[in-house]
């Protein structure tokens, strides 16, 4: 049975990855509600274990590990060899590839937009500012809908580690109140995601205490 702690809000997209990570592998975990309302993560104690005093972190028996990704490959590599992460090394460096695009492309677009949207005060947003999100965001779901054409999941025939992270801003892509690109291979290969139990705990979590609040 795996000694596994989970810090973070569950309504933190980066935690949802985490969350989701565990929940597909069926792993035995403790969640501990930290930051944001709950507060706690400015604490010397927590800055001991994540020195950035962000969620998630995660600590599995002896090892203390925090940012997101680093904390999805780890469990995948480690419980879900075969499954979540791939053994062949060509197929790894695709769901890598994945992965990392995700940090460095589609988040900097949705979550922008998450932001300017949702989290600002609606007398403090800027359309022109949200418009261009938006259009940035589209621009990336547009090449996930170019990879999904081509395979059901975004590194291949199965689900992996780089599904996770990027469907992690799925449930919010899909329900904030903004002019989406149709896309249909993207919303056929959300729907899949919808039909995994693991997703729905993990992921389809309500963001409402976040609207209209850019810090706690």
């Amino acid at each position: 049975m795996a000694d596994i702690t989970i810090w973070g809000r569950l309504n933190s997209s980066n935690v949802q990855k985490a969350i989701w990570a565990l929940e597909e592998l069926g792993l035995d975990y403790a969640s501990i509600p930290l930051a944001g309302s709950f507060g706690g993560n400015r604490t010397p104690e927590y800055l001991a274990m994540n020195p950035n005093g962000l969620v998630p972190t995660l600590r599995d028996g002896d090892l203390v590990l925090w940012e997101s990704h680093a904390i999805v490959r780890y469990l995948a590599a480690a419980y879900g060899m075969g499954t979540l992460c791939p053994e062949p090394l060509a197929e790894r460096a695709i769901v890598d590839q994945w992965t990392d695009w995700t940090a460095t492309t589609l988040q900097q677009g949705w979550l922008q937009v998450f932001w300017l949207l949702v989290r600002t005060p609606p007398e403090e947003q800027d359309p022109v500012a949200i418009d261009r999100a938006v259009a940035r965001a589209n621009e990336a779901y547009a090449i996930m809908d170019r990879q999904l054409a081509r395979t059901p999941f975004m590194a291949g025939d199965r689900l992996t580690y780089a599904d996770i992270v990027s469907g992690a801003s799925m449930y919010r892509w899909m329900t904030m109140d903004v002019e989406r690109t149709p896309l249909p291979h993207l919303e056929a290969w959300y729907a899949r995601l919808l039909d995994r139990p693991a997703y729905r705990k993990a992921v389809c979590v309500s963001y409402e205490e976040l609207r209209g609040r850019l810090a706690f």
